[in-house]
């Protein structure tokens, strides 16, 4: 069974083979969104580190300062096993601890706004890539969002803290399983979290993140809750590199 999969008594067949040249930053922020990579690309002074390499072809990883700091960043892919898959592989072209991960998540609460953060405390591990990384249980903790919480507040961001619900089952998220999550304090659903702070907590890294509450699923239909080519409260809303950013350094 994948709960089986967890498996700290033999080696690793492939290992990740770090560069020479590895580049040392403060931290890496990871993005889903090309809207805001490419805003990223338009506003800071970015220079190529190196290349993220798969079937999909090359995903570059930038580097650029930031208040006397010098930050990474890439293009996560969507999904636990691509995005844990490279930022496992990142560590081949940087050396660091930190990553923080700020994208879009379903909301399960109709009373938390869309665009508004949340800050994961726990995740329910409904994929199976965490499977791998940590022993068995329903949830796991996400470490440092207590850190992330007080950044928040004194920044004087408004954001509400609970439970995520990490699924591969995008369009399996069925309204029994949604009223389970729900019950157990779930207020998000996303594809990734559980997974990569499996991995974190493996690899001795730490992990920042946030969500921005996106369409909702606490409704008697799915409510996408956007218009067409809405980017304000999205998941491609600039904003919200502004804050992983100044989370960033708040961090490090």
């Amino acid at each position: 069974m994948i709960t089986d999969t967890f498996d700290l008594e033999t080696e690793e067949i492939r290992t990740i083979s770090k560069r020479e040249d590895a580049v040392k930053v403060d931290a890496c922020i990871l993005t889903f969104s090309y809207e805001i990579m490419k805003y990223i690309l338009e506003v800071m002074d970015c220079e190529l580190i190196g290349n993220l390499y798969s079937s999909n072809g090359a995903n570059p990883i930038y580097g650029f300062t930031y208040e006397d700091r010098y930050f990474a960043t890439y293009m996560t892919p969507v999904g636990a096993p691509s995005s844990v898959a490279e930022m496992e592989d990142s560590q081949s072209l940087i050396t660091t601890d930190k990553y923080i991960v700020f994208g879009g998540a379903g909301c399960l609460d109709k009373e938390i706004a869309r665009g508004k953060v949340m800050v994961p405390t726990e995740a329910y591990r409904d994929e199976g890539t965490s499977y791998h990384y940590a022993a068995p249980s329903d949830y796991i903790t996400i470490t440092n969002a207590d850190v992330v919480a007080k950044f928040m507040e004194e920044a004087g961001l408004p954001y509400i803290k609970g439970r995520a619900w990490t699924t591969d089952g995008l369009l399996r998220e069925t309204r029994g399983n949604f009223d389970k999550r729900k019950a157990e304090g779930c207020i998000s659903v996303d594809m990734e979290c559980s997974a990569l702070q499996a991995l974190c907590t493996f690899r001795g890294y730490e992990l920042y993140y946030f969500f921005l509450s996106g369409d909702l699923l606490d409704a008697p239909k799915w409510d996408q809750r956007m218009k067409k080519n809405q980017k304000k409260h999205t998941q491609h809303d600039s904003g919200y590199f502004d804050i992983a950013l100044e989370l960033a350094r708040y961090v490090v």
